[in-house]
Parts: structure tokens; sequence; C-alpha cells
């Protein structure tokens, strides 16, 4: 089975944003958006990469965004069987919320929560190459 780790980064927040997948111990996505983003929208574009990158086979994504975890197993579907709308206003990042629940809808993929900034090796290579990716760099 598969395993990768992804982050996100903006810096400042909002502000200038990268993402990157890992698998292995190397970086195998990187990617931004342009103009001003935030950490949030980074961390979902790697979940949305790391998904895209597994296709239908059984792999573990491991994250250290509790929020896309949150979103993505306990929120997004009420937000779906409601029209994609939630009582307290609009859903934010709504098209990569979209995105990220039908792949994983989709997907055999375990998300898996890690600590971040505490030595776990995948998520410090993620974190490193996200930052990177931030600054411009591709594979």
């Amino acid at each position: 089975m598969k395993r990768y780790y992804t982050d996100g980064s903006a810096s400042p927040n909002p502000g200038p944003g990268g993402y990157a997948v890992v698998h292995d111990g190397r970086p195998i996505a990187l990617g931004s958006e342009d103009g001003e983003t935030t950490n949030i929208r980074m961390e979902g574009r790697a979940l949305i990469a790391a998904l895209t990158l597994a296709g239908d086979a059984p792999c573990e994504i491991y994250t250290d965004s509790e929020f896309w975890i949150n979103v993505i197993t306990k929120w997004a579907p009420t937000w779906q069987a409601n029209g994609w709308r939630k009582k307290g206003g609009a859903i934010k990042n709504l098209d990569l919320v979209q995105q990220v629940v039908s792949l994983y809808q989709s997907a055999e993929a375990t998300l898996v929560w890690v600590r971040g900034h505490v030595g776990d090796e995948g998520n410090e290579l993620a974190d490193e190459w996200a930052n990177k990716a931030r600054t411009g760099a591709r594979l």
C-alpha cells in the first residue's frame, strides 16, 4: 500500500502558497496557486494531488491538517446532503471542498492525522517541499 505525506504552505498567510506530496522520501507533486492564497487552500490542494495520484489504489495519506480531515470525514457529508450549504453561511473554499470530497468518495484512501513539526520524517519533508513550491520549485 502506498503512503503519501501532504502539506501546504502560505507565507504570509494569506500570501504566496505552495503544496507538496511526498512518497518514498521524495516529492512527487508540487504546486501553487496564482496570487494570494492561504495555508488551508494549500493543504486542500495537497490532498487533492495525493488522491489524484492514488487513483483507485488503496493508500494512506498522512496530513497535519486536522481541519481537512474533519471537512472530508465529518462536515462535508452533511453539507453535501444539504445542497452544499451549512447553517452558519457560505462554505469557504467550496471549490476545493467539492473536489476533494468527490475524489475521496471514489478512493480507497485512509486519512491519517500526524502532528506537524515534531520530527515525523515524511511530514517534515512534505513541509520542506511545500515551502519550496511556495517559492517556485517544481518537479
